[in-house]
């Protein structure tokens, strides 16, 4: 009945034009070790050095580039589950200082995370924004990485028996005999927020019409730019700045992410005390922020067996609050080794906000309604970059509460570079 034809398809020859060849890798030997006794083979790129560090996963498939420049990666040797990496290079890191951005592209202005090892590096990038490769942006910031290895048995190594310390070893150093035990660095052990923090208080967008003070312990840039792009004039702290003595300078106090134990942290915690006793404005904290608010109200912190680290972190709304509504499950980025710990009863005047689908973990507190407060804290981050937009609203509720401390009215919903407002997807659905 049908006739057969026969079709001519043209073979698509990949030019030179398409993608930028990095150089040829080194083929300088590494070596991952681990504390507990495992090493790994591999080859080096980027930095020609030796590193100690704290070796954890991240199950994230895309934004390698804001994962690198995250402060909450002080310290760390960055696995990364997926297997390709570096396919799209790296672009330059340089952005205006406006009523938009914050001076940066990525997530800060170098690379925070003490080292990486990917299953397989990309020799070659393609991407139009890209200047250089994943290799030669690690050489420049001095940050050494291991290709050729077997990240899935690494990653079930860490899964297994915890977040592990390791050590990088590049050329020479691969042939000595695996560090001792007592050899090994720990970075929880120091202060990390100390080494990411401002260290003097500056502006951003200070023609905004709401004033909203952030305690840096190791912001990334999305925070700042969230807060911005949504009017506000922001003052960045230094972490133990005490707020107390400037708090009527603001309409509102944002507490930031950042690395290691918040127990480092207790003066921040203490000042805040003082702020949720004596202030009713609102407060609203991320990550190592939301450590320090449920500390401040005396909840506990612990440290998990390896953290919950990607893009895909299921939580699920145990009450309403501006945009979130309960018994809904947000999928979340996430980047922590440490979590608050659950009790009953709460402590007088606080609740639980979300729990972690997979583990249970704490994943927010909030005030409750009769307390008088407006204080809300996650331990995912809303803001993303990279991940999902969810739960990205949470900064259009915080800043609405800000204004109407100021009598203003609220904002109109803010669409994301990446996602399109409820009533533009609304409208697209008609």
């Amino acid at each position: 009945m049908f006739a057969r034809q026969s079709l001519f398809i043209p073979r698509l020859v990949r030019t030179a034009g398409f993608a930028t060849h990095s150089g040829s890798l080194i083929t300088t030997p590494a070596a991952l070790h681990l504390k507990s006794g495992q090493s790994y083979l591999g080859r080096s790129f980027g930095a020609p050095k030796s590193i100690f560090g704290e070796t954890v996963f991240t199950t994230s498939i895309t934004s390698y580039n804001e994962s690198m420049t995250d402060p909450s990666y002080r310290g760390q040797i960055l696995v990364f589950t997926t297997p390709l990496i570096g396919n799209y290079g790296v672009p330059l890191n340089k952005a205006p200082f406006d009523s938009q951005d914050v001076g940066v592209v990525l997530e800060s202005e170098s690379i925070q995370c003490a080292g990486v090892v990917v299953s397989d590096v990309a020799e070659r990038y393609s991407h139009h924004a890209a200047v250089e490769s994943l290799a030669q942006w690690c050489q420049r910031y001095d940050v050494p990485g291991i290709t050729g290895v077997d990240t899935r048995a690494i990653t079930r190594l860490l899964r297994d028996q915890g977040t592990t310390l390791g050590r990088v070893a590049i050329g020479d150093d691969v042939s000595l005999p695996a560090p001792q035990e007592h050899e090994y660095w720990d970075p929880s052990k120091e202060n990390l927020v100390d080494q990411v923090s401002t260290t003097a208080p500056y502006e951003l967008n200070p023609t905004g019409d709401v004033k909203i003070a952030v305690l840096d312990f190791g912001a990334k840039a999305n925070i700042l730019r969230s807060l911005v792009r949504r009017g506000a004039a922001v003052t960045v702290l230094p972490w133990n700045y005490d707020f107390n003595s400037i708090r009527d300078q603001f309409d509102g106090l944002f507490l930031t992410n950042g690395p290691g134990d918040p127990k480092h942290c207790m003066e921040a915690a203490i000042h805040l005390r003082k702020t949720l006793d004596e202030w009713s404005k609102p407060v609203f904290g991320i990550c190592m922020g939301h450590q320090i608010i449920g500390m401040a109200a005396g909840l506990d912190a612990y440290r998990m067996t390896f953290g919950n680290r990607g893009h895909n972190q299921p939580v699920l709304a145990l009450s309403s609050s501006g945009s979130i509504k309960a018994g809904r499950v947000y999928v979340t980025s996430q980047n922590h080794q440490y979590a608050l710990k659950l009790q009953d009863p709460f402590p007088q005047g606080w609740e639980c906000f979300f729990i972690n689908c997979n583990d249970s973990s704490v994943e927010g507190i909030k005030s409750t309604t009769d307390s008088g407060k407006k204080v809300w804290g996650v331990q995912f981050h809303p803001e993303s970059c990279g991940g999902p937009l969810d739960t990205i609203e949470m900064f259009t509720d915080f800043v609405n509460e800000c204004r109407s401390e100021r009598g203003l009215g609220k904002l109109a919903e803010i669409a994301s570079p990446t996602m399109p407002s409820k009533s533009m997807r609304s409208a697209a659905m008609m």
